[in-house]
């Protein structure tokens, strides 16, 4: 039976957190001068301006009115030249209101872009700190993805605060016409505003907890719709039958999204007509007032166009800004979901005074007794690791999948941090050296490399990429894995677009693609080479010929293979042999052979298949 996804657990947001997170506002707002200091203060100075512009048109067209009306009264030898005036400065009030508009609309957009490449740059520095077991947690990649939303959604947030910013400063304006006339007409405003303004509020908060519950599904979506529609997924999900099997989950999550989501908009959108309707009421109830007032004789005409107009800008504008700040309050909740990403601190760290990588390296890296235990892990990865990878030397790691084998490279490379124990590099724990300075001299393949889209020549080159443009290294470092002959049979030779995601790019067979990737171990001058796998993807002969020139250009180098050939193995120095993460036999070829333990039989077990 399949399983169901169950309902979201949905953490709702209260008016106290909502307030609360209001405090995130003036770190926003640094992020947002940072982004651009110079269109930050013009959006600004713009939105004072047109703040001003309802108020002085609706006080114009009052004086424009009562001018008619006086002028309709003594026709005879009356002079219209005010009245033209008048005119003129509502029509010229009236540009420049429609130019302000303009103005704070493109400055919104162009600092929404700077702000959205701002902040998506500062969020792919600060994962770039971080540890790779962190980036391997499933918390923190739904941390990730909600920072990665607040990119783009943060923009909206931005152009939400200034508008609202804009309408209080026109309100200002309007309340004091109001308030000289009566009072008691802000009271009757707020009276059937408020009930529109809490109901608002409630479901912002119902959509931001409904939105936040869902984040690890939404990412699921995200990876189904990869795998359906991808160059890299589509000759697995031909063969396998996939298609119906990965539409039909995409369809049930998506269905379920669709339930959740429109349930949530129907009970808003009935709710929100109801008080739309309270609000309408307060209007109409003022505006009967008000004409009551002027057919009195206690108004002027003016008057009447003046206050009915003010009075429905003001409940428009009131409305908006209680609206908007629900609006705006969740959005400092969901500043909370950025802010916090960049409060994720990586655990290894820079030492205040590192100590420079030793240069030859002297006596090698050491394991004491380390080991290492993934985070919400039950078992342990690598345990009781005890043994030193001598300079010069070459060490092969053996053993079946899961042994812990790529685990122990990382942890070599500090990529991981011991759980117990510690790694001594020249007999000084490698805590003390700068992971940078630590990873410059070691030069790291691993099983899962990455193909980039890009030319043969950066693939090569982000083995190093400082060296990018020293076209003599890259072809130094193909040579050594082989990748030069292949470049002499693509049609743009180091320059050609590997993969096939955009234009005239040329896709490479699996052990192509590996030769590509161990050329990128020859980029810089390495103390220690990583090589996990190295040549599973190769043929016999090509593999042979890869080791003949690895051991050429690795003379006096220190190396680690993990591999499942031993025909690789045996040319190692020594070989080391883990099971469940342990340490099981080390000793050379030879000597393990003789031990008649672990590694003759599973060396035995793959030579019999050779004869």
């Amino acid at each position: 039976m399949k399983k169901e996804r169950s309902a979201p657990v949905i953490k709702k947001a209260s008016f106290k957190e909502r307030i609360s997170a209001l405090s995130n506002l003036p770190a926003f707002f640094k992020l947002v001068w940072q982004s651009s200091p110079q269109k930050t203060f013009f959006s600004f100075f713009f939105r004072i301006l047109r703040s001003a512009m309802p108020v002085a048109l609706l006080y114009v067209g009052k004086l424009i009115v009562d001018q008619v009306i006086l002028l309709s009264t003594n026709p005879a030898g009356a002079d219209t030249t005010y009245l033209w005036e008048l005119v003129a400065l509502e029509f010229g009030l009236a540009i420049i209101t429609d130019a302000l508009n303009r103005v704070t609309n493109l400055l919104d957009g162009l600092l929404g872009d700077s702000f959205s490449n701002y902040t998506s740059v500062k969020i792919m520095e600060h994962a770039a700190t971080l540890d790779l077991e962190q980036s391997e947690d499933s918390e923190f990649y739904d941390k990730l993805e909600r920072a990665r939303q607040q990119t783009l959604g943060r923009t909206m947030l931005l152009s939400q605060i200034m508008g609202q910013m804009q309408d209080l400063i026109s309100m200002v304006f309007l309340v004091t016409g109001l308030l000289a006339f009566n009072p008691w007409l802000i009271v009757l405003l707020i009276l059937t505003i408020l009930p529109s303004f809490l109901g608002e509020s409630y479901f912002n908060s119902q959509n931001y907890s409904l939105t936040r519950s869902q984040t690890p599904e939404r990412r699921e979506l995200d990876y189904l719709r990869y795998l359906g529609a991808s160059d890299e997924t589509a000759k697995e999900v031909k063969i396998f039958n996939l298609a119906d099997f990965i539409i039909g989950r995409f369809k049930r999550l998506s269905d379920q999204f669709y339930k959740d989501n429109s349930k949530l908009a129907v009970k808003r959108s009935l709710w929100g007509t109801f008080f739309s309707m309270l609000g309408s009421t307060g209007y109409y109830a003022a505006y009967v007032f008000i004409i009551m007032k002027t057919i009195s004789g206690t108004l002027t005409v003016g008057d009447l166009t003046f206050l009915a107009g003010s009075f429905r800008q003001l409940r428009t504008l009131t409305e908006g800004i209680l609206l908007r700040f629900t609006t705006i309050s969740q959005g400092a909740i969901y500043l909370d979901d950025f802010l916090d990403f960049f409060q994720i601190q990586p655990a290894i760290v820079v030492p205040q005074n590192p100590i420079p990588f030793p240069n030859p390296i002297q006596q090698g890296f050491t394991f004491e007794n380390v080991g290492f235990k993934y985070r919400h892990a039950q078992s342990w990865a690598n345990r009781y690791l005890n043994f030193t990878l001598h300079p010069g030397e070459t060490l092969a790691l053996v053993g079946e999948n899961g042994a812990g084998k790529t685990t122990l490279v990382k942890l070599l490379a500090r990529l991981y941090e011991p759980t117990e124990g510690r790694i001594l590099l020249d007999g000084i724990d490698l805590k003390e050296y700068d992971p940078e300075d630590l990873r410059l001299n070691l030069g790291v393949i691993f099983q899962d490399y990455l193909r980039y889209q890009m030319s043969l020549s950066n693939n090569i080159a982000v083995g190093n990429i400082s060296e990018q443009d020293n076209e003599e290294l890259i072809k130094r470092a193909a040579q050594g894995s082989m990748a030069d002959i292949l470049a002499e049979k693509l049609a743009g030779r180091y320059d050609q677009a590997l993969g096939k995601r955009f234009n005239n790019g040329v896709e490479l067979s699996g052990g192509e693609w590996q030769k590509v990737a161990l050329a990128r171990i020859y980029m810089k001058d390495a103390q220690v080479l990583i090589l996990d796998e190295p040549t599973a993807a190769l043929d016999a002969r090509a593999e042979y010929e890869v080791f003949q020139r690895f051991a050429h250009m690795t003379e006096g180098k220190s190396a680690v293979l993990i591999s499942h050939r031993f025909s690789t193995a045996r040319l190692a120095d020594r070989i080391l042999v883990l099971e469940k993460g342990q340490l099981l036999e080390i000793g050379t070829h030879e000597e393990l052979l003789a031990m008649h333990g672990r590694y003759a039989e599973l060396f035995n077990l793959q030579a019999s298949g050779y004869k």
